[in-house]
C-alpha cells in the first residue's frame, strides 16, 4: 500500500488527464468542425453544441455525491469505462441519415460521464498531490489534456478531412474517428484500473442520517466563502470573451472569403489549430504553472490577464486583411494560443486556491462548473451575433467582452504566498 502512495505523480497524472480531455475535446471542438463540415449552419451548431456544457456547469448539484459513495478511484475508472462505450455509440451513429439529432443525444450523455469523472479526477489530483506539487503539476496536467486536445482536435480532425476526401463518404470518415477515439479511450481506461494509486484519504464520507444536511452544507459553505461576490465574478468573467471566440473561430477558418472566412480545408484546420496552435497553447500552460509555481498566483494575475485577452485582437487583424498565407495564418494562431495557455493557468490555480479546507473535490467542482456557466451562455449566442455583424465586427466585439476580466482582476483578493513553491 504505501508503494502506491508514494508513486511517482508522472506514472498517472498524464494519462489521467489526457482521458479528461478526449470527451470534452469531442464535445466542444470536434464536434464543431464535424458539424461546420456537413454543412450545419453557424447558429444551430453553435447553440446545440454550446447546450453540451450543461452537464459542466451543473455537475455541483452531484459533485457531493462523488464524495459520499465510493472512492474517487472508483469514480473515475467506471466512468471511463462508460464513455468509451459512448464514442463507439457515437461513431455508430455518424453514418444514420439524421446523424446531427442522435450525435448530439448520445453526445449528451457522454457529456453527463465526463463532468461526473472531472469530478472524480480533480478530487483524485488533489488528494494525491501536495500543496506545490498541485501548483507545479498544473502545467504538466495542462500539457498532457493539450496533447489530448492535439489528437482529437488537431490529428483526428485531419484523419476525418482526409478519409471523406479520400472516400466521398463522410458518414464512414467520421465513425472511423469515432473508433479509434474509443480504443485510444478503452485502452487508458484498462491502464488506469491497474496502475491509478490508492491515496490514504480517498475514502467515501460515511454516511449518517444526517447526510442530506451534509449535502446542502457543501453548497452552503461555497457560498458562504469570504468576498463570494468576487470570487463569483472573477470566474465568471474570466472567459467571457473566449467563449464567444472559442465557437466561432473554427467558422471562421473554414468558411470561404465571400462569408468573411479564411477558407481553409478540414485538414489545414487540424494541422493549424488542432495542432501547431495547442503545442503553442500547451507552451504557455508549462511557462504558466512553472511562473505561478516561482512567483505565486498574486504577482503572476496580471502579466497572465493580459497574455489571456490581449491576443484576441489577432482574430481583429486575421478578419480584417484575410491573409491567404498558410503559413501566416498557423503563426498568428500560435501566438494567440500560447498567450491563452499561459494566461488560463491562473483562473485553474485561483480556482484550486477557492477550493482549499473542507469539500474541497465538491467545492473545485462548483467552481468549473461556474466556469463552465460562463463558457455556455455567451457561446450559446454567438453564432447569431456573428451572423448579424460579421467576422470583423464580432472579433471587435469578443475584445470588448475581454474587460469584465481585467475589472475583477483589479478588484479580487489573493494570497500572496498561494502557489509559490517552498522547501519542504
Amino acid at each position: 500500500m504505501q508503494k502506491e502512495q508514494t508513486q511517482s505523480p508522472w506514472s498517472w497524472i498524464p494519462s489521467l488527464y489526457f482521458l479528461q480531455a478526449l470527451p470534452y475535446v469531442v464535445v466542444m471542438t470536434l464536434s464543431t468542425i464535424i458539424y461546420k463540415a456537413r454543412g450545419i449552419g453557424n447558429d444551430e451548431m453553435a447553440f446545440y453544441t454550446s447546450m453540451l456544457y450543461l452537464p459542466w456547469v451543473i455537475k455541483p448539484l452531484w459533485s457531493p455525491l462523488v464524495e459520499l459513495f465510493s472512492t474517487k478511484r472508483t469514480w473515475t475508472v467506471v466512468l471511463q469505462l462508460i464513455i468509451g462505450i459512448s464514442l463507439v455509440v457515437t461513431g455508430f451513429a455518424m453514418q444514420l441519415p439524421n446523424f446531427f439529432i442522435i450525435s448530439i443525444a448520445v453526445l449528451w450523455v457522454m457529456a453527463f460521464a465526463s463532468a461526473t469523472h472531472d469530478i472524480a479526477a480533480d478530487g483524485f489530483y488533489m488528494l494525491g498531490l501536495k500543496e506545490h506539487q498541485q501548483a507545479a503539476f498544473v502545467g504538466v496536467r495542462s500539457t498532457f489534456y493539450r496533447i489530448a486536445t492535439i489528437a482529437g482536435g488537431g490529428v483526428l480532425a485531419w484523419l476525418g478531412g482526409e478519409l471523406t476526401k479520400r472516400t466521398g463518404d463522410a458518414g464512414f470518415a467520421w465513425s472511423v474517428v469515432f473508433f479509434v477515439l474509443a480504443g485510444i479511450f478503452i485502452a487508458l481506461f484498462a491502464y488506469h484500473a491497474y496502475r491509478l494509486p490508492r491515496p490514504a484519504d480517498d475514502k467515501a464520507v460515511v454516511v449518517t442520517d444526517n447526510t442530506a444536511k451534509e449535502f446542502v452544507a457543501t453548497f452552503v459553505s461555497f457560498f458562504k466563502k469570504p468576498e463570494i461576490w468576487l470570487i463569483l465574478g472573477f470566474i465568471l468573467t474570466y472567459r467571457l470573451g473566449e467563449s464567444q471566440l472559442l465557437k466561432m473561430a473554427i467558422p471562421f477558418m473554414m468558411d470561404p472569403a465571400a462569408k468573411g472566412g479564411l477558407g481553409l480545408t478540414t485538414e489545414q484546420v487540424g494541422l493549424a489549430y488542432g495542432t501547431i496552435g495547442i503545442i503553442a497553447l500547451t507552451i504557455g500552460g508549462l511557462l504558466g504553472g512553472y511562473f505561478i509555481s516561482r512567483v505565486g498566483l498574486k504577482r503572476a494575475l496580471w502579466p497572465m490577464v493580459f497574455a489571456v485577452h490581449t491576443p484576441d485582437l489577432i482574430f481583429v487583424y486575421m478578419s480584417s486583411t484575410l491573409p491567404d498565407s498558410f503559413v501566416l495564418i498557423t503563426a498568428c494562431l500560435a501566438i494567440e494560443q500560447m498567450g491563452y495557455g499561459f494566461g488560463f493557468t491562473a483562473l485553474m490555480m485561483f480556482m484550486i486556491m477557492v477550493s482549499q479546507g473542507e469539500h474541497k473535490t465538491a467545492h473545485y467542482s462548483i467552481c468549473t462548473g461556474l466556469m463552465a456557466l460562463g463558457m455556455m451562455v455567451p457561446g450559446m449566442y454567438s453564432g447569431r451575433v456573428q451572423e448579424f455583424l460579421g467576422y470583423q465586427n464580432f472579433f471587435i466585439y469578443v475584445c470588448l467582452m475581454t474587460l469584465p476580466a481585467f475589472l475583477m482582476a483589479a478588484l479580487v483578493r489573493i494570497d500572496p504566498e498561494f502557489g509559490k513553491k517552498t522547501p519542504e
